[in-house]
């Protein structure tokens, strides 16, 4: 083996070389071992940090939280022994072999956990790993300049493969942060006792906006970009806007301004042209409305904006219901209105205060109409349920007490009656 080695033109390690191999993979697992018992010890302790921060779900962020506390010390040791010392080559390829493993796996555990697909994580994973491995056993020189080599010139700018990994790696990395971020910040305004739901939106939304054009501006400085160079196309992304996300920008401003001025949030029962129903997103573009059918209705922001928009729970969830009865005429009036109070009355959703009331609307044609008015507290669970309660209520009442309902009938008066025509003859 050694004669071949020296045939090929590569060293074969001295003993030297072997007893410094040796003490870093020994090295290498006392540092393994550490760090699996760090990971136990810490990694419960930040996942119920995580959870009380940002939410989560029990023994997944457990793990997962485990397994991020044990690559990171890992690495963060291993780097610590690489700077240490100047390894002999034998001793940094161990040394550097597993801090590209113990990176990478953090790399990949921190990206899953963000809900990125399998495949970014393993791109990134590999990416790290042999970018730390290269820089263990002798820098990364020589493999950056061989990816700068590798391009072509347009427009009197250099694109090579080495721009173009730096530019995605930047890309997925902020995207990643981003994420990070805006689950953190969320969760955290979400939990802020002194702000109303409507304020505690708007807040996570101007955050959210202010995290992304920060990460935006932080990408841009560290690929370099110079921004003057995009001047010659500004007025073109001008018009773009202008002309093209008129409405998107518009329905933008508006979801803002809603939220705002507090005039609809979560939890609000509306109706706007034919839809109606419960509030339950003030999204960037539009806003989402769950139906009694279980249909979800998207409105533009605008649409709320410029449009008449009934709020059944602006200042009080209270709603007065309608419900239209009608009687015959020779029934006992009294009667068939106390009837209709008390069926009001005994429906469960109905409230106590203010109590069902009964009004007399008009004379029919054939019947005696009547209106009972009740009152629900809780809106958002629709009226037409309470209105066929009522009614059921009324018709075992109306039995039980012989009070006619109406039939339609119309009377006929003939005044003269002419008698028979005369015969053919006369």
């Amino acid at each position: 083996m050694r004669s071949l080695a020296e045939g090929v033109g590569i060293g074969w390690p001295t003993y030297q070389d072997w007893i410094v191999c040796a003490a870093a993979a020994s090295i290498v697992a006392l540092i393994w071992a550490v760090a699996h018992v760090l990971g136990r010890l810490f990694g419960h302790r930040l996942a119920d940090f995580w959870t009380q921060r940002a939410g989560g779900r029990g023994e997944e962020i457990v793990s997962r939280l485990c397994a991020l506390t044990r690559y990171s010390a890992a690495a963060f040791l291993l780097a610590m022994v690489l700077r240490v010392d100047s390894w002999r080559p034998l001793g940094a390829l161990a040394i550097g072999l597993a801090l590209a493993a113990a990176s990478a796996l953090l790399v990949r555990q921190l990206v899953r956990g963000l809900g990125m697909p399998r495949w970014m994580a393993a791109l990134l994973a590999g990416l790290v790993g042999m970018s730390l491995f290269a820089h263990a056993v002798g820098g990364l020189e020589p493999v950056t300049t061989a990816l700068d080599e590798i391009g072509f010139t347009a427009a009197g700018h250099r694109i090579s493969l080495l721009g173009v990994i730096e530019f995605a790696v930047t890309v997925v990395a902020l995207y990643a942060i981003v994420k990070l971020l805006n689950r953190l910040v969320g969760q955290s305004i979400a939990r802020a006792s002194n702000l109303d739901p409507t304020q505690r939106l708007l807040v996570q939304k101007l955050a959210g906006l202010a995290i992304v054009v920060t990460a935006f501006f932080v990408g841009i400085d560290i690929l370099g970009i110079d921004l003057t160079a995009l001047a010659v196309f500004s007025g073109a992304f001008g018009l773009a806007i202008g002309f093209g996300l008129q409405k998107t920008f518009g329905n933008l401003i508006a979801g803002i301004i809603l939220l705002m001025d507090r005039s609809v949030k979560p939890g609000d029962v509306i109706v706007v042209g034919d839809s109606f129903g419960t509030i339950s997103k003030i999204g960037v573009r539009a806003v989402s409305i769950i139906t009694r059918d279980g249909k979800e209705h998207l409105i533009p922001n605008e649409n709320l904006m410029t449009q008449e928009v009934e709020n059944w729970s602006y200042s009080s969830r209270n709603v007065r219901i309608h419900i239209k009865v009608g009687v015959a005429y020779d029934c006992d009036l009294a009667l068939a209105q106390k009837l209709m109070v008390q069926a009001a009355t005994e429906s469960q959703r109905v409230l106590e205060m203010p109590s069902p009331s009964v009004w007399l609307r008009a004379f029919g044609q054939s019947s005696v109409d009547h209106e009972i008015l009740a009152w629900v507290g809780d809106p958002e669970a629709g009226i037409g349920s309470v209105q066929s309660d009522v009614l059921n209520r009324l018709w075992v009442l109306f039995r039980e007490h012989r009070i006619a309902l109406p039939y339609p009938q119309q009377d006929v008066h003939i005044k003269e009656w002419p008698g028979p025509p005369p015969p053919l003859g006369d």
